[in-house]
């Protein structure tokens, strides 16, 4: 049993460093496009900004930790984390392979769900749909609050905040163009952009920051989750003293500082290898972009990320930025946005959480037919 959830704990690490450069274009495919630094600045920007911001908080480890499988119903053990693991990390190199901004978010989440269900064989009050709090939303738990939600809610309010940024700056612009002298000549275009290249720095720096509040805390609350049943079933009474950090030190509510470290290291690290074919997508074929329209962009996602993190709720990366540079597209000119490219990563996302949970259900199946469940 302590190997399988030292394996838990590898694959948990290998979706971390998968994610990290799987979502590496999230962060900084905006940065690119506008070109105002290199894809080897930005990366390295992206790394130092997410590791920074894994260790803001754990409220959304604490929601996949606890939130979204009954545990009551089904007995999450290593071999379900394993599946869902699996799951999720095909789904992820699948889409990457094929270029497509989908969510490790939900990949990960939909892998947990489809392993679950498929070790309740087909319970489905194995998953928790809807646990109403004291209305404090960081108390709600569930599907329905933490998942369904956040995902159809922070693609509408990046495509709008985006859009809303975006012309405030531009309605800036025109005032200061209308009011003349010093401030007209600051409101053209050669200017704008140099001013904007500037201040995207702050913005990329911010969205890295707030990606890696929100994804690298995804998979703090899958080791958690498996550190968590060892000790319930006394996996962890009999540890090697070399092992001995693996004990929980503030039970189920608290996620040890291990892990939270080991999750920051490695996202970085992940985050430091790249994800070109996705900055490809996310950066130059939706549409055409300038610091301005990156600025915007930038942080309109990042708010919704930090704000996601803070109520507990594991948002997608991959949606808030997507719809923010949709929103901004659209501020600037509405058939600027390339129609055939939206539709290839919305169909991304609607099949990302059936798909990864599908994977991760067939091998729980196939573990089980072969006796190691």
């Amino acid at each position: 049993m302590l190997t399988l959830v030292l394996l838990v704990v590898l694959f948990a690490l290998v979706f971390e460093f998968i994610n990290g450069f799987h979502d590496t274009a999230n962060s900084i495919a905006t940065v690119v496009a506008t070109k105002v630094l290199s894809p080897g600045q930005a990366v390295i920007l992206a790394a130092a900004m997410n590791l920074l911001g894994a260790f803001w908080g754990t409220a959304v480890a604490k929601t996949i930790s606890s939130g979204l499988v009954d545990t009551d119903v089904v007995h999450v053990s290593s071999q379900v984390l394993i599946c869902a693991l699996l799951g999720a990390i095909a789904w992820n190199l699948i889409t990457w392979w094929r270029g497509l901004p989908s969510s490790s978010s939900h990949a990960l989440i939909g892998g947990l769900c489809g392993a679950a269900l498929s070790a309740a064989h087909n319970n489905w009050g194995a998953l928790i749909w809807s646990k109403l709090g004291d209305g404090d939303w960081s108390t709600n738990k569930g599907l329905l609050w933490k998942v369904f939600l956040p995902m159809v809610t922070s693609p509408f309010f990046g495509f709008i905040l985006g859009a809303l940024i975006l012309a405030i700056l531009y309605a800036i612009i025109a005032g200061m163009f209308a009011a003349g002298g010093p401030l007209r000549r600051a409101s053209r275009p050669r200017w704008v952009n140099a001013f904007f290249g500037k201040a995207q720095l702050a913005s990329a720096a911010y969205m890295g920051f707030a990606h890696g509040s929100n994804d690298a805390q995804k998979t703090m609350g899958i080791i958690a989750l498996a550190i968590f049943g060892a000790q319930a079933t006394g996996v962890l009474d009999t540890l090697p003293g070399w092992l001995h950090f693996l004990h929980p030190d503030g039970g189920e509510k608290d996620i040890d500082t291990w892990i939270v470290a080991t999750c920051a290291l490695v996202m970085a690290a992940g985050t430091a290898a790249g994800g070109w074919r996705i900055i490809k997508t996310l950066g130059h074929k939706m549409v055409k972009l300038h610091p301005i329209d990156g600025f915007a962009a930038e942080t309109a996602s990042a708010t919704i990320l930090l704000t996601a993190a803070h109520f507990g709720m594991p948002v997608s990366t991959t949606h808030s930025i997507s719809t923010s540079i949709m929103g901004v597209g659209f501020a600037k000119n509405p058939r600027a946005l390339k129609i055939t490219v939206i539709e290839r990563i919305v169909w991304a996302w609607i099949l990302t959480i059936p798909a990864a949970g599908g994977l991760a259900y067939v091998l729980f199946r196939i573990v089980e037919m072969l006796g190691w469940s």
